[in-house]
């Protein structure tokens, strides 16, 4: 809203301009998230669902119980008339903003459910939520009825029709969604991670691709409204880094679905804006294994018991427990202040080489 009532108000007062800016909406935007959150969160969150642990965990996955959960819910409420403001997103985007959510929803009323939702109905649900961002983000941004898309390795440009970019766009939102929810198991581990996640991803639509000069020395194509997806992933960084400061450990309260569903869904779109959907792979590489490896585990060992094959206990498949922060836990002894600090450090090591692989070597 800002950047469209600017020119109105220079009229008035000359620096008003400055409104005009994306780089001032995005730093004006962070900050005013992080500290809503921080004054906000704490005067709501008694009003929340409280969590009931998890017994399968034992005592330690019993540590949770009674704690307030689903602060994803007011954290993005929070930051949602804060993006209006500052992010001047066209119509199709905000389409998209408001699947993601949508998403955000659907983990809230899990989070409050007396009885946890199926497997089947969660993943039915975010299966919706993804082709519609993904409807969405190909109206709002496809040329003459095709997806421009650059892949690494090479410098040839990809034109992908509705046909193939939905499904295929709709895929990373739905496993980048639940990777980010299993993640969601040690006190700030997933928002932390995320939160490392969605600075690099903001440099990477406001520097790299939203930049005309910085993305035809990288031989990649210029997107305009990157920047301005820039500016909604750092106000939600400014939220969710407003809600890590009541989350370190031992947290006082937890974000639940509402949290975990809307970060992983935020992540993958503002991935797919970047033009490559592969970036999500050098981005949010600890996030995906720790959490995706479960996923494909679970595949793995459903598949292979349909077609009557067993996995004993002691094939290395059933050896290493996911989420991966789990087997981390049980079978290596780390603390829960270990894990977080050595996954961050992992994604903060691997994630540049990866990013630069990505980008460089074409």
């Amino acid at each position: 809203m800002l950047y469209y009532i600017a020119p109105y108000l220079t009229q008035y007062w000359g620096p008003f301009r400055l409104l005009g800016s994306n780089l001032l909406l995005l730093a004006g935007g962070t900050f005013l998230a992080a500290l809503l959150t921080l004054v906000l969160l704490p005067k709501l969150w008694n009003r929340l669902p409280h969590d009931h642990g998890k017994a399968i965990l034992g005592k330690d996955g019993m540590k949770s119980a009674g704690k307030p959960t689903g602060a994803g819910f007011i954290v993005t409420l929070v930051a949602f008339p804060v993006i209006m403001l500052f992010a001047p997103l066209a119509i199709w985007d905000a389409a998209a903003l408001l699947g993601i959510y949508f998403a955000m929803v659907f983990g809230y009323l899990d989070d409050r459910s007396a009885v946890p939702w199926g497997e089947l109905k969660k993943g039915l649900l975010d299966a919706v939520v993804a082709f519609f961002i993904a409807g969405a983000l190909f109206l709002g941004h496809a040329d003459e009825g095709s997806m421009l898309v650059w892949v690494p390795f090479t410098t040839s440009l990809w034109h992908v029709n509705a046909w193939v970019y939905i499904p295929c766009a709709a895929f990373v939102l739905w496993f980048t969604m639940n990777a980010t929810n299993c993640s969601d198991g040690v006190d700030g581990l997933a928002g932390s991670l995320t939160l490392v996640t969605l600075v690099m991803l903001a440099v990477m639509l406001y520097v790299v691709v939203g930049y005309r000069p910085v993305a035809h020395y990288f031989l990649i194509p210029c997107y305009s409204e990157a920047a301005r997806w820039a500016i909604v992933v750092m106000i939600v960084a400014g939220a969710f880094g407003g809600y890590l400061w009541f989350n370190a450990e031992p947290s006082r309260i937890l974000m639940g679905d509402a949290g975990s569903r809307f970060l992983g869904v935020l992540v993958a779109t503002a991935a797919l804006m970047t033009g490559n959907p592969f970036v999500i792979l050098a981005l949010s590489p600890v996030v995906l294994v720790n959490g995706g490896g479960g996923l494909g585990k679970l595949v793995l060992l459903r598949v292979a018991k349909k077609v009557g094959m067993e996995i004993g206990e002691d094939n290395v498949i059933r050896r290493i427990r996911f989420p991966l922060h789990d087997h981390c836990k049980k079978k290596l002894g780390w603390s829960n202040a270990q894990v977080l600090m050595r996954f961050i450090l992992l994604q903060l090591v691997v994630m540049p080489i990866l990013l630069i692989i990505i980008i460089k070597v074409r």
